[in-house]
């Protein structure tokens, strides 16, 4: 890799991602952050999603909760209990094909949307969930198993970093066609198991055919969570033109013609809704925007 790349918002550096967790640690010192995504593992839903046993019923129990195999075989009504879930499944999925290796103000897009991510997974950790990783790449992902404790974390980490320094290489190799999302998510089904958070971080280029339908079939037994990483930094140039240098080296110039709007405001994505993140923007405004009060009013 050059040293032009070796810098905060162009690399992805272990070190400061991991610095993360003082965010989540110390919320006092930037907002609440106890309904980030990953932070559903405290919450109590009911009586849960996980079956305890099956006895017999009860008044007061609840009827939709009858078990019709042993009320048949017995002749008498049964019921199955339930117990709370504690064991969280969420994993990241980053985002780092070649349309998300460039930023006009603080970092690449592909930086952000791993800070983002990290963030979520420090939480949902830090409550007792176990976290995993997509990182999607022009080439192979890398994929971590989901983890718990700062373990967990750690490999996740370690894997963004690894997938992040192989998708700058192959930018430098001149790779510069995005595959398909909705073919990189195809395996999500294979790495989630079933209840699982599946948060995805990406700018939505070269979705693919079939990410709609991806995305829904995810939705089914699991639960898909989007946000979408932009940059409105390119809208703030004046009109004009601009020199430009390609990835062969060859330099040109790019008229700008001042249009303003907003690339990242797209309220949803195949029927689901979005958060939107703009990677010019400090990781602590992240944090904010991903909170429990910005993050619902999306969802």
């Amino acid at each position: 890799m050059t040293a032009a790349l070796d810098h905060p918002g162009v690399t992805l550096s272990a070190d400061s991602l991991i610095a993360l967790r003082g965010l989540v640690l110390h919320p006092d010192e930037r907002g609440q952050l106890s309904s980030l995504p990953g932070g559903m593992v405290s919450k109590k839903r009911g009586q849960g999603q996980e079956m305890a046993d099956v006895r017999e019923y009860v008044s007061g129990d609840d009827i939709r909760h009858l078990d019709r195999g042993s009320t048949a075989r017995t002749g008498t009504l049964h019921v199955r209990s339930f117990q709370e879930e504690r064991d969280r499944v969420t994993l990241l999925v980053a985002d780092f094909r070649p349309a998300m290796l460039w930023g006009s103000k603080r970092a690449f897009r592909s930086v952000a949307a791993a800070e983002a991510l990290v963030l979520i997974g420090w939480q949902a950790v830090e409550q007792g969930g176990r976290v995993g990783l997509l990182a999607l790449n022009a080439g192979i992902p890398v994929a971590v198993p989901a983890r718990g404790r700062t373990k967990g974390m750690l490999a996740a980490i370690g894997g963004m970093v690894r997938a992040h320094a192989t998708a700058l290489q192959q930018a430098l190799d001149g790779v510069q066609t995005d595959p398909p999302l909705s073919n990189a998510l195809t395996r999500l089904s294979r790495l989630a198991p079933k209840g699982a958070e599946i948060v995805i971080a990406s700018g939505f280029d070269a979705p693919g055919d079939g990410l709609e339908d991806c995305l829904g079939e995810l939705s089914h037994r699991r639960t898909p969570r989007l946000i979408q990483i932009g940059d409105t930094g390119s809208t703030d140039l004046p009109a004009g033109a601009y020199p430009m240098r390609l990835f062969d080296g060859t330099r040109r110039r790019v008229r700008i013609s001042g249009l303003r709007q907003n690339p990242i405001a797209q309220p949803h994505i195949a029927n689901l809704p979005v958060l939107p993140l703009d990677a010019g923007q400090e990781v602590q405004e992240f944090a904010r925007q991903i909170s429990a009060d910005q993050w619902g009013s999306h969802g």
